[in-house]
């Protein structure tokens, strides 16, 4: 492959990451709701950004009208990470003064979006949570 080539493809290609991280982050948000359906966790939460200079290095949840040792239960600090991480990437606001949001509505609140955005490029969501892809140039499907 030579430099024009890439350089021809980009766009495709940088259209491609982003259908791979909608994908990614509707699952893991599927599998967090579920989790959190399955232990019956409900109520006000907060999450913050990690901030080295505050005294968290990473982000943290914030129990607003849950208990924490419920959450330290489910949760562990890397899901945590990731959570923000996802929600960053759908465009929360995830400061040093944290998000706001109900455990029992996380997956109202961001699956549809997600769920959007992968059908509108043509990608089919199996029964699993799992994504594939229904139809495109090669033809191949998603593991």
């Amino acid at each position: 492959m030579n430099i024009h080539h890439l350089l021809h493809q980009r766009d495709a290609l940088l259209r491609q990451a982003r259908l791979a991280n909608v994908a990614y982050a509707y699952q893991r948000m599927g599998e967090f709701a579920g989790r959190i359906a399955r232990a019956r966790l409900c109520g006000a939460v907060a999450l913050r950004a990690g901030d080295p200079t505050d005294g968290l290095p990473w982000p943290g949840l914030s129990v607003i009208d849950v208990s924490p040792a419920v959450l330290e239960e489910h949760f562990l600090d890397e899901e945590l990470v990731e959570l923000t991480d996802i929600l960053v990437f759908l465009g929360e606001e995830v400061g040093s003064e944290g998000l706001t949001l109900r455990l029992e509505e996380l997956a109202e609140r961001f699956l549809p979006q997600l769920r959007r955005e992968l059908a509108a490029a043509a990608i089919r969501l199996e029964g699993d949570g799992r994504a594939g892809i229904a139809s495109g140039s090669s033809g191949e499907q998603a593991p």
